[in-house]
């Protein structure tokens, strides 16, 4: 048996059990060595510029050739900011070489930042033309983290308008397409975000989730993506999210950001700095999220949520399902696939009542009396009358959809106490066509053939939405196209460490996720 093959086998079998075999970590990083380093993972061009082996500005000038050449493409990235970047990047270099420190754990790493997270001296339009000149004088507090950890910002992805929509497209800037097929969306509202991260124009990316913004387009992408934990206030700062209007305090009460990468490993690094209490709560509060105590699929209590009927999967997603359950029992988990924590049906229209209310805080006073009395109109049983009836309910009906809210969370701990963890599809199929040029009462998505919902894209990665769960997306596998495919992972509240560790864990076990084109450099 050559020397190969007996790695082969062995690090199969390590992988199965959750353990790294050493030889194979070693072949696997003498293989990225051959990679461009602004290709990268994010630990590994941090490693580079922390030890000197390239500086700031260097990594930067590598990527800038990258932009050139893959973002007329893809449309990606919406603002570019060269000239601060490489101020940046200088300065970064300059304080490396005078002090021998690093300006924090992004010291000198050019990244992105979602068009929706005002940047000090950077337009910041969130897709709206009534923003186009929009610069902010002061950054969102997310931003802030990453600028205080030492990043060099690049420039700004592209979203929807207003975040508004599953799909990204907007008049100012036009459509990002996906990296695995022109046609295909990137779903939305992170969806520069994530097509950025796939096709290396950035090794990190801050995504904001609502109602699937974050995870719906890391799936359509092939890239790993967290919705982080939240109950009354988010483990990440939300202040200077738009759509609500730039200089609001407050956001969303279900919105939450995260970490999308290539890599778990980079997701958990990017954690690290994100998660952080409110600038105003800082002086008594921090945020320490407990590391994973196992560290074996063996050790895991894993849930399995396959299919069902609210929101029927396709057959590439039952097959994907079907093999992670087959993998993580070969592996040696206890595995249940029958127990459901909640009511899919009864959980998302708790979703979409909370979802729609929150959304009218930012309507204009004409637009929202308009909408009041147009709801007045309507029968409360009217079917046709949820958005309109949700989103001018009185504050008594909230705080008793809010105490929906929290029974919904008491039943998820319940389930929690005999699963570590729950598995289930990410979305009904890979990503869907594009459908920018189609008005959207006449958009749908085709599962096994049938006509479904436009909005069932995201049905699934909503059911963490309403109470507030870490949920993490995993990408593995592909459809015959080559379009990556994804599994979610939800896990209990502030758990969002132990999910990226299993995330680790079954990589080792799972199909690989395509890698974009625009990665072979």
């Amino acid at each position: 048996m050559s020397r190969r093959t007996l790695l082969a086998a062995s690090a199969a079998v390590a992988g199965a059990l959750g353990i790294a075999h050493p030889a194979a970590a070693r072949e696997g990083a003498a293989a990225r060595a051959t990679s461009p380093l602004h290709l990268a993972p994010a630990r590994q061009q941090l490693a580079a510029l922390r030890t000197g082996r390239t500086s700031s500005r260097t990594l930067l000038d590598q990527l800038l050739v990258h932009h050139a050449k893959v973002n007329p493409i893809l449309n990606a990235v919406a603002t570019l900011d060269a000239d601060a970047a490489r101020a940046a990047a200088d300065r970064a270099d300059q304080h490396l070489a005078e002090t021998g420190r690093t300006l924090g754990p992004l010291h000198g790493l050019p990244i992105t930042i979602k068009d929706a997270l005002e940047t000090k001296g950077l337009r910041t339009t969130c897709g709206s033309p009534d923003l186009s000149d929009h610069v902010p004088t002061t950054d969102a507090d997310a931003v802030a983290l990453l600028r205080a950890a030492g990043a060099v910002i690049v420039g700004k992805t592209n979203v929807p308008t207003m975040c508004q929509d599953l799909q990204t497209s907007n008049p100012l800037f036009g459509t990002t397409k996906n990296p695995f097929g022109a046609d295909r969306t990137t779903g939305g509202s992170s969806g520069g975000p994530a097509a950025a991260v796939a096709s290396g124009l950035s090794s990190l990316e801050v995504g904001s989730d609502l109602a699937g913004s974050l995870r719906l387009p890391a799936a359509y992408c092939g890239v790993y993506a967290l919705r982080t934990s939240r109950s009354t206030s988010p483990i990440v700062p939300t202040r200077g999210h738009i759509p609500r209007p730039p200089g609001w305090l407050t956001s969303s009460d279900m919105l939450a950001l995260g970490p999308i990468a290539r890599t778990p490993a980079d997701l958990d690094l990017l954690l690290d700095v994100l998660a952080a209490p409110a600038p105003a709560d800082a002086t008594a509060w921090r945020i320490d999220l407990p590391a994973a105590t196992k560290t074996r699929l063996a050790q895991y209590r894993i849930g399995v949520w396959a299919d069902d009927a609210y929101c029927h999967v396709d057959a590439d997603v039952r097959g994907l399902l079907a093999t992670a359950v087959q993998a993580v029992r070969a592996a040696g988990a206890r595995v249940d696939e029958s127990t459901r924590p909640v009511d899919f049906a009864a959980s998302d229209r708790l979703f979409q009542r909370l979802m729609y209310a929150t959304s009218a805080a930012s309507a204009t006073d004409a637009a929202f009396a308009a909408e009041v009395k147009a709801a007045d109109a309507l029968a409360d049983d009217d079917p046709s009358g949820l958005y309109l009836k949700s989103r001018t309910m009185r504050h008594r009906d909230w705080s008793r959809l809010d105490e929906d809210r929290h029974k919904l969370r008491t039943m998820w701990a319940s389930y929690f106490e005999t699963h570590d963890f729950l598995i289930t599809p990410a979305t009904p199929t890979a990503a869907v066509p594009d459908q920018t040029s189609i008005p959207v009462p006449q958009r749908y998505i085709t599962v096994d053939g049938a006509k479904r919902s436009y909005y069932d894209q995201t049905a699934w990665i909503n059911l963490a939405g309403p109470v507030g769960l870490p949920s993490l997306v995993v990408p593995t596998g592909q459809t015959a196209e080559g379009l990556p495919l994804a599994i979610q992972l939800i896990g209990p509240h502030l758990t969002d460490r132990t999910l990226i560790s299993v995330a680790q864990l079954l990589a080792q076990v799972l199909p690989a996720a395509p890698k974009a084109p625009a990665l072979a450099g």
